[in-house]
């Protein structure tokens, strides 16, 4: 093991970090707000492929991200219409979105597959990132890394420090109450499925915009459900989500760089270690919660109408 190979390590944890970590961000908000998306896998699918085709006929990856990002938020508004303003069932919604998400993905993207895409350069400090170690782990990420935490810090203020974000935690919690209080649970819950999906379909951009220009069927991987599995690993606190996206991310860099390390190991089970994890974590905290009470927002899931009050 040598120190090029252990720093390629810890860039690959950060980068992969800030991949899940915005995809985290959109489902926690959803979630702070009542609203259970399921659909992430098929957001970032939607993000991927609509980045990946704006880059190429608009040769500009900053407009493409753009779009990725609007395309996420309309197919979440598809989600929060059914669940919001219908009252469906979330679970099953949030199922359907992903098989859709996924499947128009693949759609779309069929006549781009093996051609060159735009890129969103990594950014350089100056000189912060010519210093050992910390310059290539910290300060030569691509953007979307940088946004990632731009994000977490503002998902946490508004959260914690605005009327807005009390407003949005109240519509979770009780939306009976929020209505009574004169703020409009339709509107925060809408708003906020739709600000995920933003984040969501900037994940999947970071896939074809950053971590690999290119579009091939089935891009995402899964990284979705990780997403959705770090907002319960992170008890819906965007710190403790963001040291989870690290960890996953470390189990995602593992599997395309143990083998650099001289360690012979199959692929097949380093494919399987990041959602081995995200099982035994689930796991472990199914066990927890019956002895303590859920962090999750009391009215996670659940349907409200203005006449059942």
């Amino acid at each position: 093991m040598n120190e090029a190979s252990l720093i390629g390590l810890f860039v690959a944890t950060v980068s992969f970090g800030g991949l899940l970590y915005l995809a985290a961000l959109g489902e926690l908000l959803a979630e702070k707000a009542g609203v259970l998306n399921l659909g992430v896998e098929g957001m970032m699918a939607i993000g991927a492929v609509t980045a990946f085709i704006a880059g190429v006929e608009l040769e500009n990856p900053w407009a493409a991200l753009v779009v990725a990002m609007i395309s996420g938020a309309a197919l979440a508004s598809v989600h929060g219409f059914f669940t919001v303003a219908l009252g469906a069932e979330q679970v099953v919604s949030g199922l359907s979105l992903t098989i859709l998400g996924v499947g128009l993905a693949a759609y779309l993207g069929k006549d781009y597959v093996g051609l060159p895409g735009a890129k969103l350069e990594p950014v350089q400090w100056s000189g912060l990132s010519d210093l050992p170690w910390v310059g290539p782990i910290f300060f030569s990420q691509a953007p979307l890394v940088y946004l990632a935490l731009v994000m977490g810090v503002a998902v946490s203020l508004v959260l914690s420090n605005t009327r807005l974000g009390l407003a949005l935690r109240a519509a979770g919690e009780s939306a009976s109450s929020t209505d009574l209080a004169g703020h409009s649970v339709l509107g925060l819950r809408l708003s906020a499925v739709a600000a995920g999906g933003a984040l969501a379909g900037a994940s999947g951009a970071y896939l074809t915009l950053s971590l690999t220009p290119q579009w091939a069927e089935g891009l995402t991987g899964g990284r979705g459900w990780i997403a959705v599995a770090l907002v319960i690993f992170g008890a819906w606190r965007p710190g403790r989500v963001a040291w989870g996206a690290l960890l996953f991310g470390g189990t995602l860099a593992l599997k395309t760089r143990l083998q650099t390390f001289g360690v012979d190991f199959s692929p097949i089970i380093l494919s399987m270690l990041p959602y081995l994890l995200t099982l035994a974590i689930l796991l472990a905290i199914s066990v927890r919660s019956r002895k303590r009470p859920s962090p999750a927002p009391a009215g996670l899931g659940l349907a409200y109408r203005r006449e059942e009050r």
